[in-house]
């Protein structure tokens, strides 16, 4: 089974957090984990506010404000 500190050491190795990252993690946090693996989850959530590792979801979100790829 997938851990919370696996899917945040891929993570911060490639800098970049998938949407699909993303929704394991909400599912993983409603599981039970270790003290490991909330702190781990902690470390993903201060390298995102660092600009350290990117959120797909936040780039989507971005990009649909801005309009990019829409046809006006």
């Amino acid at each position: 089974m997938t851990r919370i500190r696996d899917v945040v050491q891929q993570a911060l190795v490639t800098g970049y957090l998938t949407v699909e990252a993303e929704n394991q993690l909400r599912y993983l946090l409603t599981t039970r984990y270790d003290l490991e693996d909330l702190n781990a989850f902690m470390t993903l959530q201060e390298a995102a506010m660092n600009g350290n590792v990117k959120q797909e979801s936040r780039e989507l979100c971005k990009s649909r404000e801005w309009g990019v790829g829409s046809r006006g």
